[in-house]
């Protein structure tokens, strides 16, 4: 059998964070949903545990990260001693305005809103990320009206319509992301 990587557990890994997806998006029980989360942690424990045997980190490192990150990305929830604050912003953007404001200072020399977003995301979720950023950095992208399918030629023009619906969507309050995969459920069944 061959030695296990962090490389040859990435496929493992994301199958188990969009298996989590999908009970989540199925209405699966709790139990479920219990099975599927231990599932993901396995991964990050299995990646800690090869980190810790080449001498790197460990999986109590990853925790104690984890808890220094959420602190100070959040000092809306938690005071620099990690309590919980006395009292919360009123509105989910004074919350994303602060939490922005973190990351930024976190990356001082200004790599830009898009920053952070992996390459490997799948194509709907990628384009929406990329559109929230640009909108929450004050550059909107434009939401493609669309009230007909366009005739379209080539892989170039299919790309532009797909931007412009998830576009559409965002502009919305819609996931285009999770809408595709809804209707694949609902259009072929749940696979098998």
């Amino acid at each position: 059998m061959a030695a296990l990587t962090h490389a040859s557990l990435v496929e493992y890994l994301l199958e188990e964070a969009f298996e989590v997806a999908e009970t989540i998006e199925t209405g699966a029980d709790d139990a479920e949903l219990r099975g599927e989360l231990g599932d993901v942690l396995l991964q990050v424990v299995l990646h800690a545990r090869l980190a810790e045997e080449r001498g790197s980190f460990t999986f109590d490192d990853v925790a104690r990260g984890l808890t220094a990150k959420m602190v100070r990305r959040n000092p809306h929830v938690f005071r620099a001693d990690g309590t919980l604050q006395d009292s919360f912003p009123a509105t989910v953007d004074e919350i994303v305005r602060k939490w922005d404001a973190v990351k930024s200072s976190e990356r001082p020399e200004g790599r830009g809103p898009h920053e952070g977003i992996p390459d490997a995301l799948p194509a709907l979720a990628k384009a929406q990320k990329f559109i929230d950023r640009a909108g929450r950095a004050g550059s909107p992208v434009p939401a493609g009206e669309l009230a007909e399918t366009p005739d379209v030629t080539s892989e170039a023009e299919l790309g532009e319509l797909l931007l412009a619906v998830v576009g559409s969507a965002h502009a919305r309050g819609f996931d285009a992301e999770r809408a595709l995969r809804g209707a694949i459920r609902r259009r072929f069944g749940p696979p098998s």
